[in-house]
């Protein structure tokens, strides 16, 4: 197998086969070989696509034929099995949808084939994609390529292993509270949670409470974020969240006429975060002041008033718990410990409801007020690094806490709405990466990019890749 094409990113191999300097179908083939090298050790790759090669073929033929091409034309990508796929098995994660294959495809997945793109397999991920490490009843668990030892995340953990460990350039995973940006952080890859609504949940399971929910890319470097964004966003028509006009142009290189002014935080806020972590988010913010942008430590008050996490557990729960019901009703035995766990917990009173509701609003408010005076946000993503498989819960700068606050620093722009960036910025002194999450405001995706393109110049551990 051909490592330069294994961890070449998805421009790199586009253009490359537009040049005829590979083909498609080298680039397939060279994917499925290290999937089949690296797989059996990291079970990050659920289902394959059986027609990738047949496709890979096609795409060959069309540069041979001097065709105009997408600008992902012959590239292969991965898609969450959470996502639809037309004649694919996309099994959410349960036996309660073992053998299902949908008729057509997701949005997302629609348009990554519209620009050419080749689906080479679905991923892994825990039940109905909800829970922090990718485990279920039918996949088994999924092995981070840093340390098998260790989680890759979720719930899009499948997705984050397969782009870290060179089985796939380029994919899609959905984001609930942490989804694609703590995966992406804990297997040191990148990813793109965008504005809610700018890219369609159309064929993506579960439904509910859709307005957390989010797809995005998945991927090995900040101008493939961009190209994927420019392809996945705009409306369908069918998801009535996806309103905002047209498609979006998310090119990296436009420089701004002023200097981009940036705050830092790492308390209060999220929680507590490690040592490391924090001082990872400081050496960023240090490094976009030394490329010329206005750069301070901030603080955002409505952080400290309402903790997001208890916000979005007194919200989600109370939307989400009847899904679980309806979909898990006769199938007690295929159930899994997070679909029990969610059906266990008390129901949100209607008055912690509402108040929930009042919270979020003051959250969007405090964060309207803070890109007022700031063009981006440079924060944790996870207050640690990737941890071991089944640990529920952490000593951080000696608190103890459980698992959902891995979710501290992510899930205020699930309530939000905000676009942010996970990219790794730094290693842990156990060699595991660390990432940062760039924040921007509603619809500022293009100077998020733009900023997570300056740091990814700079970043320290750029081009670094897992040994298998």
């Amino acid at each position: 197998m051909s490592e330069d094409i294994i961890f070449s990113d998805a421009t790199e191999l586009a253009e490359r086969i537009r040049s005829k300097e590979v083909s498609p179908v080298e680039v397939v083939e060279a994917h499925l070989d290290r999937i089949q090298a690296v797989d059996p050790k990291i079970n990050a790759i659920v289902t394959l696509a059986g027609d990738a090669i047949t496709e890979a073929k096609r795409a060959e033929a069309a540069i041979l034929a001097g065709d105009d091409v997408g600008p992902l034309h012959g590239v292969p990508f991965t898609a969450k099995d959470s996502i639809d796929t037309k004649g694919v098995l996309t099994q959410r994660g349960s036996p309660i949808f073992r053998g299902r294959i949908p008729e057509a495809d997701a949005t997302s997945v629609a348009r990554m084939k519209q620009a050419g793109g080749i689906l080479l397999a679905k991923t892994n991920l825990p039940e109905f994609s909800y829970w922090i490490e990718s485990d279920n009843l039918l996949s088994g668990r999924s092995n981070n390529p840093w340390d098998v030892t260790r989680t890759p995340g979720g719930s899009s953990g499948g997705e984050s292993a397969a782009i870290a460990a060179g089985m796939s350039p380029i994919g899609l995973g959905t984001d609930l509270a942490i989804s694609v940006r703590g995966p992406a952080a804990q297997t040191g890859i990148v990813s793109l949670k965008a504005t809610h609504g700018r890219v369609p949940m159309t064929g993506i399971y579960p439904r509910a409470p859709r307005r957390f929910w989010h797809v995005g890319p998945m991927a090995r470097s900040i101008r493939d974020l961009a190209l994927a964004y420019s392809q996945l966003a705009g409306p369908d028509g069918k998801d009535a969240f996806a309103t905002s006009i047209g498609r979006f142009d998310a090119g990296i290189g436009r420089q701004p006429d002023r200097q981009l002014r940036v705050g830092w935080l790492v308390e209060p806020g999220f929680g507590p975060i490690d040592p490391e972590v924090g001082a990872t988010v400081q050496a960023a913010a240090k490094a976009l002041e030394d490329l010329g942008l206005h750069v301070e430590p901030v603080r955002i008050p409505a952080l400290e008033k309402d903790f997001a996490l208890d916000v979005f557990n007194r919200l989600h729960v109370m939307e989400m718990k009847p899904k679980f019901a309806a979909v898990t009703a006769g199938h007690e035995g295929d159930m899994y410990k997070m679909s029990k766990t969610m059906l266990s917990l008390p129901d949100t009173s209607m008055t912690a409801f509402i108040e929930a509701e009042q919270a979020a609003e003051r959250l969007r408010d405090g964060y309207a007020a803070y890109f007022e005076q700031f063009d981006a946000l440079v924060t944790p993503v996870l207050p640690l690094p990737a941890h071991p498989h089944g640990q529920d819960e952490f000593v951080i700068n000696g608190q103890t806490v459980d698992a959902t606050y891995l979710q501290g620093a992510t899930v205020p722009l699930n309530i939000t709405g905000l676009p942010g960036i996970s990219m790794r910025f730094g290693t842990s002194k156990e060699g595991l990466p660390i990432n940062v999450q760039i924040v921007g405001s509603w619809l500022a995706e293009s100077t998020i990019l733009h900023v997570a393109s300056l740091l990814e110049r700079a970043s320290p551990v750029r081009g670094l890749h897992p040994t298998l």
